[in-house]
């Protein structure tokens, strides 16, 4: 078996990738340069493979520049683009096509569940929307699905150790009003997802990667404090966070509540549905 990964030396991508070759795979790492490369190069690479992940693209939290706004966008949409004409060019078509988004396609405003079609009438929903509607142009015989990611927390990186450094000095606090939603997952799940998608052919479409639990930051913060014991005290005013990352700092400030009716109407069972356990494994 042969899955082909691209994102795949990045915190969450590493760990699928190993999470591949534990299931038998035959890993090919696609690079950034890869991506851009000619669909007939791409597809070359991709010869054999079963499984196509794609996790690649700019990181989101920056300051978004109209430079780096075009990158975050390209090398998500072009890339995807690529990847499809690629596939669809191979003689032997692969099975699964698993493509990364975010929640942040969702308004922050309610609770959201996959088959809503409501966008998010910000730059984040745009480029979630066309992401994924890039990646829905592949072969009919192509498996296809929208991983819509919340905050992924792990041990070695992503966004919980930034989130624990001013704890550590006790000097942490909530995020702005700390109203916005948070949707997280915990890294192993993440992976299990993986696992059960692959192995289970009826999932398709879009598929919200979050616990089933929601919180406030405010909430998650009060969690976060009470598993490190450290005091929560100090908020990170809005306007500072506009200074730094200028119309970026959404990113921070707004959230999305993002319910995982796909995975639990399928029967997957989360490992860590709660924050305080999974913050206490990751803390441990």
């Amino acid at each position: 078996m042969i899955a082909a990964i691209s994102g795949g030396s990045g915190f969450q991508g590493s760990a699928v990738k190993n999470m591949l070759k534990q299931m038998g795979y035959e890993v090919v790492s696609l690079s950034r340069k890869d991506l851009y490369d000619s669909a007939e190069a791409l597809s070359g690479l991709m010869r054999g493979a079963e499984l196509v992940v794609h996790l690649a693209g700019a990181p989101i939290i920056g300051r978004w520049t109209k430079k780096y706004r075009r990158e975050i966008y390209d090398s998500r949409i072009v890339t995807t683009r690529n990847l499809v004409v690629a596939m669809d060019l191979m003689t032997e078509k692969p099975r699964t096509f698993i493509c990364a988004s975010a929640v942040g396609i969702y308004p922050t405003e309610g609770a959201w569940v996959e088959d809503d079609t409501v966008v998010a009438n910000n730059f984040l929903g745009e480029v979630c929307r066309d992401w994924e509607a890039e990646a829905a142009k592949a072969p009919a015989e192509i498996r296809v699905l929208n991983f819509r990611f919340g905050v992924v927390l792990g041990k070695n990186g992503g966004a919980l150790p930034r989130l624990m450094l001013p704890f550590r000095f006790f000097a942490g606090g909530r995020i702005a009003s700390g109203k916005q939603a948070m949707s997280w997952i915990h890294l192993s799940d993440v992976l299990t997802v993986f696992k059960f998608a692959i192995e289970n052919p009826e999932l398709s479409g879009p598929v919200n990667l979050a616990a089933p639990q929601t919180l406030t930051n405010a909430a998650f913060t009060k969690t976060l404090a009470k598993v490190m014991k450290r005091p929560a005290v100090f908020p990170v005013p809005e306007f500072a966070l506009k200074l730094v990352f200028g119309k970026g700092a959404m990113v921070l400030t707004e959230g999305q509540e993002a319910i995982p009716k796909k995975l639990l109407d399928a029967g997957f069972r989360f490992k860590f549905p709660k924050l305080k356990e999974a913050l206490e494994d990751l803390l441990k």
